[in-house]
Order: C-alpha cells, then sequence, then structure tokens
C-alpha cells in the first residue's frame, strides 16, 4: 500500500507516512486506496480478541509492516487497558456506548497513542534511521498525556507537548504536568488549540526549522491524527463495536447502524468514515460539535468559517475552531483533487474561511448529519442518562449523546445507534457534579463526591494525581515556543 499527499505528493511507504507525520509539501498522507473487508473477513473478526483484530485491520494498510509484528506491537499496546479496550454497553434496545477510555490515561486517544511508539520504532528499524526523532504534538486536552504516557522512555525519540495553559480542564493540566520520563517535555502556551496547532504546523513546514533541528541529532515527527499511524488504530474500534454487537444476535452482519461521534479536530470522526469506506455497514454518522460548532456550519452549510468567537467550554478536547482532519475527507469529497484542496487550505491559511458548493458534494456529505450542543444542553444530556440509565458521561461523551437525540428528534431514524465515548467521567469531575447535583465542587473533593454520587469506581492514576510531583510548570507566550523547543531540546 503506497500512501498520498491530500496536496499532491506521490509514493510514500506506509513506514516513510508515519515516521515523517506531515508530507513534505504541507499535505495529509492518505492511502492510495480503501481495502474492503469481505463479510467472511468480519465473520473471521468477530470471536477474536480486540488486540487480534487491530492487528489484522492494520495489515491492510500497513503492508511493509510484518504482520506478525503487527500483532505483537497491539497486543503489548492494549496489554496496558483496563480489560477490553473498547467494550460496548447497551443503553436501551436502540442505543450502545462504545467506552473507549479504559488506557493508560483514561481517553479515547489512548487506543492509538499506546500503539503509534511501537510503530514509530518499527519504521525506524525498517528505514534505518539514526538521528532521534522529535515528536511535536499540540493538544487540547487528552492527546498530550497519552502522547507523553505512550512515548516515556522509547528509545530514539524526544517528545515534546504543546497545550493552552487556560484551555484544559484541571485533570488534564494535572495529568500533563506530573509527567514522568527521561524524554519528555511540557509546554503551556497563553493561547487556545488554535495557536499551538498552527505552530507546530509552521514548523513543520519550516525548512529553517528542520535544518536547526537536523543540526541537533534530531527528524521531526507528530503524533496528532495528522499523523497516519495515530488515525489508522482508530478505525479498528468502528469494526470492533459493530461485530460485538452482531456477536450478541441483536443485529444479523449486514444490517447498518449508526454511530454519534463527539469530535473536534474531525481525527475520531474521520476513522468512522474510512471504516465505512472499507465495507463496514454504517448508516448515518452523525457529527457532535460543541459550541464551537464550526464543523456543524461546513456540513449544513458548506461554511468554514474560523473567524467566530472561540468558547472555552466544559468539553475542552474539542474547542478547536481549525479542524486538521477536514482536508481528508475534502480530498475524498472532490474526488482527491490536490489542486483543489491547495486551493481550499490556502484560503483557510489567509482567510481562516473557504467555501464549498454544498450542492456539487451533496451525494457524499449524505453519509453524515451535523449538530452541536450548547454548555446547559451538555448538563442536561448528562443528567438524562443518568437518570433515564443509571450512567455516567463526561462531557465530551454528552455532547455525542445529545446530538443523537436531536437526530432522532429530527429524523424516523430506527437504526440502532452507538453512542462514542470519549473520556472518563473523573477527568472531569466539577463538570459532571455540576449536570447531576447543581452544585460547583473543585479538584480532588469532585473526585470524591462524583464517586459517592455515582459508585463508579475512581480510576487508579486519577487518584493518584494529587500526589504526584509536577515536573512541568513552563508557560510562555505563543510567539515563544518554537525557541523554547530548541532551549528544552538543548538541556
Amino acid at each position: 500500500m503506497e500512501y498520498i499527499s491530500t496536496r499532491g505528493e506521490y509514493g510514500a511507504k506506509a513506514s516513510e507516512a508515519i515516521l515523517q507525520g506531515i508530507a513534505k509539501d504541507g499535505g495529509l498522507y492518505v492511502p492510495l486506496s480503501f481495502p474492503v473487508l469481505t463479510k467472511a473477513e468480519l465473520e473471521y473478526l468477530i470471536p477474536l480478541e480486540y488486540y487480534e483484530r487491530s492487528a489484522y485491520i492494520l495489515s491492510k494498510f500497513l503492508t511493509d509492516y510484518d504482520p506478525e509484528d503487527l500483532k505483537t506491537y497491539t497486543k503489548k499496546a492494549y496489554a496496558r487497558f483496563d480489560g477490553d479496550p473498547a467494550p460496548v454497553l447497551k443503553l436501551d434496545d436502540e442505543t450502545y456506548v462504545l467506552e473507549l477510555f479504559h488506557g493508560p490515561t483514561y481517553a479515547f486517544k489512548d487506543i492509538a497513542l499506546t500503539l503509534l511508539p511501537h510503530l514509530l520504532v518499527g519504521a525506524r528499524k525498517q528505514l534505518n534511521v539514526k538521528e532521534k526523532t522529535l515528536i511535536l504534538v499540540a493538544t487540547s486536552g487528552d492527546t498530550g498525556k497519552a502522547a507523553l504516557e505512550g512515548f516515556k522512555d522509547v528509545e530514539g525519540a524526544e517528545i515534546v507537548v504543546i497545550y493552552p495553559a487556560d484551555g484544559v480542564s484541571e485533570m488534564q493540566k494535572l495529568q500533563m504536568q506530573t509527567a514522568e520520563g527521561k524524554n519528555v517535555h511540557v509546554i503551556g502556551i497563553n493561547g487556545n488549540f488554535d495557536d499551538a496547532q498552527s505552530t507546530v504546523k509552521r514548523i513543520f513546514g519550516s525548512e529553517e526549522a528542520k535544518e536547526r533541528f537536523a543540526s541537533m541529532g534530531y527528524s521531526l515527527s507528530s503524533a496528532n491524527s495528522i499523523n497516519w499511524g495515530r488515525l489508522v488504530p482508530q478505525i479498528v474500534y468502528y469494526f470492533s463495536a459493530y461485530l460485538d454487537i452482531v456477536g450478541t444476535d441483536e443485529i444479523k452482519m449486514g444490517d447498518k447502524i449508526n454511530f454519534s461521534v463527539p469530535t473536534g479536530n474531525f481525527g475520531n470522526i474521520l476513522a468512522g468514515y474510512y471504516a465505512k469506506r472499507m465495507g463496514l455497514p454504517i448508516n448515518k454518522l452523525i457529527v457532535a460539535s460543541n459550541q464551537n460548532n464550526v464543523l456543524t456550519d461546513f456540513f449544513n452549510k458548506g461554511e468554514y468559517n474560523a473567524n467566530r468567537e472561540f468558547y472555552k467550554t466544559m468539553s475542552p478536547s474539542m474547542d478547536i475552531l481549525v479542524s486538521s482532519n477536514l482536508e481528508r475527507l475534502l480530498f475524498e469529497l472532490y474526488d482527491r483533487d490536490f489542486e483543489r484542496i491547495v486551493e481550499l487550505m490556502e484560503k483557510l491559511q489567509y482567510d481562516k474561511a473557504y467555501y464549498v458548493d454544498v450542492e456539487e458534494i451533496e451525494a457524499k456529505l449524505s453519509e453524515f448529519v451535523a449538530y452541536y450542543t450548547n454548555e446547559a444542553d451538555t448538563l442536561e444530556a448528562i443528567k438524562y442518562v443518568n437518570l433515564m440509565f443509571n450512567y455516567t458521561l463526561d462531557p465530551h461523551s454528552a455532547v455525542g449523546a445529545n446530538a443523537l437525540y436531536m437526530y432522532r428528534d429530527d429524523t424516523d431514524d430506527k437504526h440502532k445507534s452507538v453512542i462514542v465515548s470519549t473520556a472518563s467521567p473523573y477527568k472531569f469531575p466539577t463538570d459532571v457534579i455540576y449536570a447531576l447535583e447543581g452544585v460547583k465542587v473543585d479538584g480532588f473533593k469532585a473526585v470524591k463526591e462524583l464517586n459517592e454520587i455515582t459508585d463508579v469506581e475512581i480510576p487508579k492514576q486519577i487518584k493518584e494525581l494529587d500526589s504526584l510531583e509536577k515536573r512541568h510548570t513552563l508557560v510562555v507566550d505563543n510567539s515563544e515556543i518554537e525557541e523554547t523547543i530548541y532551549k528544552l531540546l538543548e538541556k
């Protein structure tokens, strides 16, 4: 399988795409084609464990990796999870929850970021890379800690995570500030996620920066979902959820289902779209946004305009106005016309906005529906699901649940539906308690209170956070990020 860039570059192997992160022309790598799984293959996967399903699906894309190596990588990665990495729970006869928060940092990013370091090490060996790999990560909350945990003390790698100092939850910040490992660095910035992400992209596109890092013995890569090695493992849990429901005999093989996906940078739901391209019977992909509803406007009106008020919400991992992975979807919507993509991305860079003719791509856009949820309705969704099903959602997952209920109100769609749950409620205990009890409780008091009112077990890593040393408290202005990275590496 070869990989091409959304902006025209051809001919990379999977290992090269993973090691580079971003294509040399500034585009994002996508596979030359999408392998389609047959009904027989899907049935073969039903009795397998998650790591085996993952290795099988990854082998369709990562063809320059040894299939047995992939199985070793997935087994090691998912051994770090508490039981099944992606269990499906039934709320009622029509609604399921796909829990993706049983990894080391209790967020869905663990699914990919426990595996990516193995894929990166494998790529380095294949390509005989001698210099160290510098992983640059911009995070809106969960990616940061998951990447730090995944790449901690990985041989041949150094990782720098950049996050908005006042734009993540208290638990997310503590997880990053207390990160251990000789090769990890964390930088808070006085800005938002889009500021961090644009700086990382600029560094990747700067020949001067690449040369300076090379002189220090580093080549650049990324652990954000712009990296194909980060995105491809996420395809697996859509297949796994479907197969688990088929395995309970509640649907037949071939029956279609919906997925409602909370998303900001568009990587999570894009993986679902790729699964559908591979033959997974998906009816609708529900794009669930919070109050930063730039994606809702795109899907409903063809308008992508980041020139709008930025909201800090209780679902901070979705507080994003520039959704990088939408570029990959646009590439497919426009039949892989890279010149069209270059034109749109230039408009986004200079005008922070672009517009598409919805009628021109209406048939392909019809695979998606999009809704956004404000703060009041996010709280209401947490309360409603807890009251109806005795199940506790975090704010991001509540956005996904609310989008599903709005979609059902608008349609007569009777397909069974899966809410993709992206984080443990213990990462956002203050907001969850406020939704359930109407009172504000901060810090670790909120953790204990949440445990008392829900009986949901406190994750070990969350329980230990307040006793860990804060190792990374540096906060800089956005303009100082690049020089700060150089100084950290020189030390």
